[in-house]
């Protein structure tokens, strides 16, 4: 299954949690285990992240406009921000209910069928999952990125969750049913805490990473052996996009002519070597002494 924008991918992870719903959710009444209820909760978190996913990646899509000359992809983190509230949200009311079970154990029943329908909507979860991240750095979607992560993260609570039942069948310690639960809500919460700062690193416009940086290094240390000079180079990504600005210094003799046919070929090589990247480059003579005298804004182009 593969799309060539990120949007189709939100339908798929849309219909993973309602069938996930409602399976733990039919796990949960059958066997009254508050640590499924903790699972079921947060699949409801995954729809309604996925809902958001959809509406942002929609919106991200529009073109640019008068009012967004740099398009609307930073819509994105509206839905990744989201998410990461609903999670510390779902957390804190997972810790409560567990809390409150702590104190009063409540007999757990029907462990197998619960197991069971538990089991296969890990199996739905991890599935998408590993579909959602291989099309989140395809299409350099934070989005599907955040939402495929939350859902691993799911999937490795509700493996935990499985195994706290299966043992408080073979040893009879209803305790550790809401024991475990705590322990899911604190996952859940360090989940929630990390993709929220991934979202504000985002909108205070976070550079391309290194390994992208490197590349463009790379494109121009090949013209640098020809004599041509780059600098005050900065990076930024906004969802999908990734932004480029540099400055390109030529010899004073060149004409406009020469100088923009270099000028647009460095562009293209930066576009076919990291697509979905804008790339703008001003020119300045080498010999004047203003082209070096912005050499403030350049960026190290690798930590």
């Amino acid at each position: 299954m593969t799309f060539q924008t990120a949007r189709p991918y939100t339908l798929l992870s849309i219909a993973a949690a309602l069938m996930t719903i409602g399976l733990k959710t039919g796990a949960y009444f059958l066997t009254g285990s508050v640590g499924l209820l903790s699972d079921a909760m947060e699949s409801g978190i995954n729809l309604v992240a996925a809902l958001a996913a959809f509406w942002a990646l929609s919106f991200a899509a529009t073109p640019a406009d008068e009012d967004h000359p740099f398009g609307h992809n930073k819509a994105e983190y509206f839905s990744s921000g989201l998410e990461s509230i609903l999670i510390v949200i779902a957390a804190i009311g997972i810790g409560v209910v567990a809390w409150g079970r702590l104190f009063s154990p409540q007999p757990l029943e029907q462990l197998g069928i619960g197991l069971i329908l538990s089991l296969i909507a890990t199996v739905i979860n991890g599935a998408v999952a590993w579909v959602l991240l291989r099309a989140g750095r395809r299409l350099r979607s934070i989005t599907l990125r955040a939402d495929a992560h939350h859902l691993l993260t799911d999937v490795w609570t509700s493996v935990g969750i499985m195994a706290g039942i299966f043992l408080v069948k073979l040893t009879g310690w209803l305790i550790l049913d809401p024991i475990i639960a705590l322990l899911v809500a604190v996952s859940i919460l360090g989940s929630g805490i990390q993709l929220l700062r991934e979202t504000g690193a985002g909108l205070l416009d976070t550079a391309m990473p290194v390994a992208e940086r490197d590349t463009i290094a790379h494109i121009f240390s090949t013209y640098e052996q020809q004599g041509i000079q780059f600098h005050a180079l900065r990076t930024r990504v906004a969802g999908s996009r990734g932004f480029v600005t540099f400055h390109l210094l030529l010899p004073g003799d060149w004409t406009i002519q020469r100088g923009h046919d270099l000028c647009e070929e460095v562009e293209q090589q930066i576009v076919d070597a990291l697509p979905g990247t804008n790339v703008v480059a001003h020119m300045e003579p080498l010999e004047d002494p203003k082209s070096w005298a912005d050499l403030e804004l350049d960026r190290t182009l690798s930590s």
